[in-house]
């Protein structure tokens, strides 16, 4: 028979389980504590800058993702005097856009393009106007609508940018040499706007071809500005919804609707609550989807700065008013067909070729097309490892520790690219994979004297 000290201290054994069940049952999760934690501040504003670094239409994908975003970021509730847009506005009225005055980003995508804001088109789509809108500085601005990103200390920032890219670089339309977005330039406008005290956080997407190399070894954790890139260092990143693949756009389009990375957070942010996802939730649920099922066709989907932003919910940064989330049936985690960046143009002439009668001048006119491109292509890759071999040998200059910038001295860099580009042609958008062999050039203590005899003897030799 239990003694009356057994049965009290059963009791108390049994009321201490109820209260912890009880407790837990009704602790807000960890998650839920930094949503409520974690929020925009009073009186703040978000602003976005969403940049299309191309132009073309074979390059569609670029103003799609771009015309995207900023519908869910209207969406969301963000005013159209805080979203700034760059884009060369050259594709609704393509003569090639089976849909005249509308743009798409899915197969079977709504148009996305009314609306949206033409702050800075055409030759006012410039490295220079986009640090100087970033910066808040109007009397900087060259072209366009003025409007400039002027931020207070509470405010947030919400940066996506769109385009090609190379190893420290990104492209422009011009793809002039001195119009690129190198690395270095960039950090140190993201320094300046820190040290501006002009916002409380900021967050950067960037879809380009070796995006992370834009802020491997460079971007500072102290900055409040916390990035993700569609790949890494190294890698390309990928453009789907292409003609000839899987999931394929409307048979009467010959381009690719979007990028992976790129479709990846924009479909994710349509068919979720917003208040309830954090960035680290959204960052993971893209890295899975642009990884393409660990396939070759796919990319790492990196993150890099004050990672401890990853926390707040993606509302902070892309808007919080209610609004229906409308899920795409395309926003799948199967393995999608995908195009390497850098290829699109090329695979989409031959998918209009094969379509074309045979033997017409049409027909005749593209071949040729594609053959000069071709020819160039391998050009530009003789030419370049021809200098590398005058300058390195056999060997690829000094391995760099895991995580360092790309280079130190940048000033080398660009040298060497504008000294090619003076000397041998335009990089072009396939070319810019090469600013890693000039990198390596640069590290090895190469002179600049040297550089401009190699690139001058290399490619007189192909002219």
């Amino acid at each position: 028979m239990a003694t009356p000290i057994i049965v009290f201290q059963l009791k108390l054994l049994l009321l201490i389980v109820f209260v912890v069940q009880f407790s837990a049952a009704n602790r807000p999760s960890l998650v839920d504590t930094f949503r409520s934690i974690i929020k925009p501040k009073a009186d703040s504003t978000t602003w976005a800058v969403l940049v299309a670094g191309s132009k073309e239409y074979f390059n569609y994908r670029h103003q799609a993702d771009i015309c995207h975003a900023y519908q869910i970021l209207k969406k969301g509730g963000l005013k159209d005097e805080h979203i700034i847009v760059f884009m060369y506005d050259d594709i609704a009225n393509d003569p090639e856009n089976p849909r005249p005055g509308v743009i798409i980003n899915s197969p079977n995508g709504s148009d996305v393009y009314a609306g949206v804001p033409k702050d800075y088109t055409g030759e006012s789509v410039i490295t220079a106007n986009f640090y100087a809108v970033l910066l808040g500085n109007k009397t900087a601005v060259k072209g366009g609508s003025g409007k400039v990103v002027a931020s207070k200390p509470k405010d947030r920032i919400f940066v996506y940018y769109a385009d090609h890219g190379g190893p420290g670089l990104l492209g422009m339309p011009s793809m002039n040499t001195s119009d690129y977005i190198y690395a270095n330039d960039f950090i140190q406008v993201l320094k300046t706007k820190h040290a501006g005290g002009t916002y409380d956080k900021m967050v950067i997407y960037v879809e380009a071809c070796e995006s992370g190399s834009i802020f491997q070894g460079l971007l500072p954790k102290n900055l409040n500005i916390y990035v993700t890139t569609a790949s890494n260092a190294e890698e390309s990143s990928w453009g789907t919804y292409c003609p000839g693949l899987t999931p394929p756009p409307p048979p009467e389009f010959n381009t690719c609707l979007g990028d992976l990375y790129s479709i990846s957070w924009m479909e994710d942010s349509d068919s979720k609550d917003l208040t309830h996802e954090t960035l680290q939730q959204q960052y993971l649920r893209v890295k899975k989807r642009t990884l393409n099922n660990n396939s070759s066709e796919g990319s790492h989907v990196m993150q890099y700065g004050t990672l401890s932003i990853r926390k707040e919910t993606v509302s902070n940064y892309q808007g919080s008013a209610t609004r229906k989330i409308s899920a795409d049936p395309f926003h799948t985690f199967d393995t999608m067909g995908v195009i390497n960046q850098r290829d699109v143009d090329l695979y989409l002439m031959r998918q209009k070729y094969e379509r074309l009668t045979d033997g017409t001048q049409q027909q005749n006119d593209l071949l040729k097309k594609i053959k000069e491109i071709t020819a160039y292509r391998a050009y530009l890759d003789s030419s370049v490892n021809m200098i590398k071999r005058y300058l390195l040998g056999s060997g690829d200059g000094p391995v760099r520790d895991e995580g360092s910038a790309l280079v130190d001295d940048w000033d080398c860099l660009k040298f060497m690219v504008r000294t090619f580009e003076t000397h041998c042609g335009s990089l072009t958008q396939y070319g810019m994979k090469h600013t890693r062999t000039f990198a390596n050039i640069c590290n090895s203590g190469v002179t600049k004297k040297a550089m401009d005899e190699a690139t001058r003897k290399s490619c007189s030799s192909f002219n």
